[in-house]
């Protein structure tokens, strides 16, 4: 199972281990089940404090616990095999039950471990998810660190059945107690501050305690860690505060026109950028929600962020970098089918309509990138582009129009998303030619349509917003508020690009240093309430 590559590393990483890691498989006579033994016996004659039995007796077959041999307790289990994305996710398993202490935040590991109530988790992943390892990672934690939590690591590809009967049709998917919890992305700190009552108040205690900041960046995409790294290095106090640091990188997969890097993916980059960030004094907020902004009132004074746990923090200069979110369709059934047929990440959900007929709305880059990797998945795709013609690069045209599974429809508008017992099961397609309707059965849809700027809370702040709601900036980044900064795709610059958001990031922390040395303060920084 594991090629000579794999092996070396995983020999190395075990070499970490501090106490006995049990292994415990539960298999029938499938090939999977063959695959798994192949591969526990494989990881097992690596290090002498690993063990493999294959006596278990849970109903999912092929499935293994990783348990602590010095505290039987506490164990994660996977259910299929966690390869491909989930190979990391089985390798810290093994290093956590063996006592390697795991790189996470001392707070929020204290706070799993004083977590009251059983917690069981089931959760479904799929081998191609790039989202699913940051939940996969932090179920194991908590189910290694805490013996009242249990995990259950579901790939779904192997249990098809079980993922159909639940109506799974989006991963990652989790489920408490045996009823649905999340459906989506999740890191260890947002699984807390769901089950954890009271966990968000001492967080924003905890943010409302700090001292005002010289540079705030609102956003932790390339726009803001570039931006967080330019100004740190000036030497100015700098915060981040960010829903989710990385941003659309999170849900992005392959990406190959970053120059001087010819292939990354969107996790990776964004776990680069915050290790690169790490490299600074910066202090960076997660889970921090900007819900409003109160300008200063006069300039040099300091302005102040709302998030939506009730802090507020305060800073001489801000550099707003939110970003942007995929745009909905906004047509009949997308919102009521939402993770039941309607999804917005084909490498995420795409495994999940194996062989099945699906639609992809959008004839841009995404588009059509998504359109050739569903095609390798599914029965059939039908691309709908509400232009006359295809928006994407050429190359990627010509490879769309050569695979034989694919329809393409321009002038295309989607008008409704239609379905039966809570599943889609097609669409309308109104020709904007000729005003026709046609009726498309399926069972997915895939929405690529653009960008939607994170500005709504900015709408009573007085800052300038162009028509589509971006912020306006001048070609110094700068807002019409004096030490206000936008950066990235939250504004209103051309081309919404990984590198482009990095160079506005970049040139709005050199603006805030030119304001900040140009600016007298009206308040005492270190003073400020």
């Amino acid at each position: 199972m594991l090629d000579a590559t794999m092996t070396q590393q995983l020999k190395t990483y075990l070499a970490n281990l501090r106490e006995p890691v049990e292994l415990v498989a539960s298999l029938g006579d499938d090939d999977k089940s063959a695959q798994t033994r192949e591969l526990l016996e494989e990881i097992s004659a690596l290090h002498d404090l690993v063990s493999a039995s294959f006596d278990g007796t849970d109903e999912r077959k092929p499935s293994f616990i990783i348990r602590r041999g010095s505290d039987a307790e506490k164990w994660v289990r996977f259910a299929g095999l966690p390869m491909g994305h989930e190979f990391t996710s089985l390798v810290l398993a093994l290093l956590w039950a063996g006592g390697h202490p795991p790189k996470v935040d001392a707070d929020l590991l204290e706070q799993v471990r004083g977590l009251e109530g059983d917690f069981n988790f089931e959760m479904y992943f799929s081998l191609s998810c790039h989202n699913c390892p940051d939940v996969v990672q932090a179920l194991t934690l908590m189910a290694l660190e805490n013996s009242r939590i249990t995990a259950t690591l579901i790939e779904g590809g192997t249990f098809q059945d079980e993922v159909e009967r639940r109506d799974i049709m989006a991963v990652p998917a989790t489920f408490l107690n045996g009823e649905p919890f999340y459906n989506g992305k999740l890191e260890l700190a947002e699984i807390l501050a769901k089950i954890d009552k009271g966990s968000e108040a001492k967080a924003a205690e905890k943010l409302a305690a700090k001292d005002p900041f010289e540079v705030l960046v609102v956003g932790g995409g390339p726009a803001g860690a570039a931006t967080a790294i330019y100004t740190a290095r000036k030497g100015f106090r700098t915060g981040i505060a960010a829903e989710r640091f990385g941003g659309q990188l999170q849900d992005t997969l392959g990406i190959e026109n970053l120059p001087g890097t010819p292939y990354t993916e969107g996790p990776k980059l964004a776990g680069e950028l915050k290790r690169h960030v790490g490299e600074y004094d910066i202090d960076v907020m997660d889970l921090a929600r900007a819900v409003k902004l109160v300008p200063a009132k006069q300039e040099g004074g300091l302005h102040t962020v709302e998030l939506g746990n009730g802090a507020r923090l305060k800073a001489r200069s801000l550099i707003l970098a939110t970003g942007a979110r995929w745009r909905n369709l906004g047509v009949p059934g997308e919102a009521e089918y939402r993770n039941k047929g309607v999804a917005y990440c084909p490498h995420c959900d795409g495994p999940l309509f194996k062989g099945k007929r699906i639609a992809v709305i959008g004839g841009g880059n995404s588009g059509v990138e998504a359109a050739i990797d569903l095609a390798k998945i599914v029965g059939h795709v039908t691309l709908v582009e509400y232009d006359d013609k295809l928006r994407a690069d050429e190359v990627l045209q010509a490879k769309l129009r050569s695979m034989d599974n694919v329809e393409i429809v321009t002038s295309g508008q989607t008008t409704e998303i239609t379905g039966r017992d809570g599943k889609v099961d097609g669409m309308i397609v109104k020709d904007r030619a000729s005003g026709d309707e046609r009726r498309i059965e399926l069972e997915g849809v895939f929405i690529q349509i653009g960008l939607v700027p994170n500005t709504e809370w900015l709408q009573d702040s007085g800052l300038e917003l162009t028509k589509h709601g971006e912020i306006a900036t001048d070609e110094e980044g700068r807002s019409n508020l004096p030490g206000i900064f936008g950066a990235g795709d939250v504004t209103d610059v051309p081309y919404k690009q990984i590198v482009v958001a990095m160079g506005e990031g970049s040139k709005a922390g050199l603006s805030a240093f030119d304001y900040l040395i140009r600016t007298e303060p009206v308040e005492d920084i270190a003073q400020a309430a």
